[in-house]
């Protein structure tokens, strides 16, 4: 599954900038579980979060996608746009006022390719069962 790998590898980075934001500021702040009521940590933790709770769903369509044989610029028109999406949220909200066009855009380039990459496996799976 090289196309799935290929957008897993881009997107590990930016999970680890985000994980790493996550503990320097837990260690500045000496909070140790939760956010103590810090705004910002909430932000980073939130920041991450997102990204933990849309990419490996992401990544598994994707490569479910590959697994039945979808065209390799399929699966680019899905995995392109998730990368872009994940990178311009992660961005946007991380700035202090967050940037909300980029949050948006972010989340528009995430879902969307997710949508679409649901629907292409119910296609492909249901042209190999019948």
């Amino acid at each position: 599954m090289p196309t799935t790998a290929l957008y897993a590898a881009l997107l590990t980075p930016l999970m680890l900038v985000l994980a790493a934001r996550v503990i320097r500021h837990r260690r500045v702040q000496r909070v140790e579980i939760g956010d103590g009521d810090d705004p910002e940590l909430l932000r980073r933790m939130r920041v991450h979060a997102n990204f933990i709770e849309t990419v490996p769903f992401a990544l598994i369509l994707l490569g479910l996608n590959e697994q039945l044989g979808v065209s390799p610029w399929l699966l680019h028109a899905l995995g392109a746009p998730l990368l872009v999406g994940r990178y311009a949220h992660a961005y946007g909200l991380s700035q202090t006022p967050h940037i909300m066009r980029l949050r948006v855009l972010g989340m528009v380039l995430t879902l969307t390719p997710i949508g679409l990459a649901a629907a292409v496996a119910l296609v492909a799976s249901l042209a190999r069962l019948v």
